[in-house]
């Protein structure tokens, strides 16, 4: 069942476009991991959903309620933790999440338990009476997500949870995401860490100058790139005329070179292989080791939304 249903929608600042008839479904108690580069629209989505921004033309339907004309009862039943902390500094923790219970009309016996509950769900209880100035930035965004969460919100928008946070954070947080999606929670999730996105997404989507290129689960996405794979040589030295042929064969997608490693993004590996390990050959070019991976979600990814830098 759909709890999400985006249909055709369209977002434009001034005369740039920045979703161009987006459709997107949510699942009801999916995580569904939300990819893309830089520039590629997933904030404006998550904007539009929340019903921060208006649309300009199209539908968002959320369990029933259009989003487009009823954006406070839509608000009611989704958390956003968004990638910037929105926690007061000069509040203790435990006041910063009682006061977003307040936002959502929580009050007496039942606030006070939820905002226990909220604490002690992100690790935090033993340290409501104290300060996020002095917390770590991984204390921080788990008092971001207590915030977002003390409503029991029916779905949790997550925009980048994990940045610049340190690993036993990330997995503290990435576990409370699988517990919170077992007790019914439907979770949207965008992250620029694709191992993230591939350990918990039941579903994934990446997202590309405001389209949706693709998405469905796991496996779904592998079969869309099974013959392509990914090699990594270790090389004792790089001639640059080999490097050009390498790139002229016509089943290397994509060669990259930095230092004494080459990357090489090449359909049917199998039966190519031995054709690039020649023209090392025939240019006296010597292999330290070689590996190859098989098709994963960062290589579709890379397939679909190029491999160049995005810097805005």
């Amino acid at each position: 069942m759909s709890l999400i249903e985006m249909k055709n929608v369209v977002k434009r600042y001034q005369s740039k476009v920045a979703i161009d008839h987006l459709s997107l479904s949510i699942q009801e108690g999916e995580i569904f991991g939300l990819l893309g580069p830089n520039g590629a629209g997933k904030s404006t989505t998550i904007k539009m959903l929340c019903g921060l921004i208006k649309i300009d033309q199209g539908e968002i339907i959320f369990h029933g309620i259009s989003v487009n004309r009823n954006p406070l009862e839509a608000k009611k039943r989704l958390g956003l933790v968004p990638q910037e902390l929105a926690i007061y500094e000069t509040l203790t923790a435990k006041d910063n999440v009682l006061f977003f219970g307040k936002l959502h009309g929580m009050r007496g016996k039942l606030l006070h338990q939820r905002v226990d509950e909220a604490l002690s769900f992100v690790g935090l209880l033993d340290r409501q009476k104290e300060y996020p100035s002095t917390f770590s930035g991984g204390m921080k965004r788990r008092l971001n997500i207590a915030c977002a969460i003390v409503h029991q919100p029916q779905l949790l928008i997550m925009d980048e949870p994990t940045v610049g946070i340190d690993p036993q954070s990330r997995n503290h947080i990435l576990e409370s995401i699988k517990e919170l999606n077992r007790r019914g929670t439907t979770i949207i999730y965008t992250s620029h860490y694709m191992e993230e996105v591939a350990a918990i997404s039941d579903r994934v989507g990446i997202m590309d100058q405001g389209h949706l290129m693709i998405s469905g689960t796991q496996e779904e996405l592998r079969q869309k790139i099974k013959n392509e794979e990914k090699l990594i040589l270790e090389l004792s030295g790089m001639v640059p005329d080999a490097f050009k042929e390498i790139q002229k064969h016509p089943n290397v997608k994509q060669v990259l070179h930095e230092a004494q490693t080459l990357e090489i993004y090449l359909e049917n590996s199998q039966f190519f292989l031995q054709d690039i390990l020649f023209i090392l050959a025939q240019h006296q070019v010597k292999i330290k080791s070689l590996k190859q991976i098989e098709p994963n979600l960062e290589m579709l990814f890379l397939s679909l939304t190029g491999r160049s830098l995005r810097d805005g």
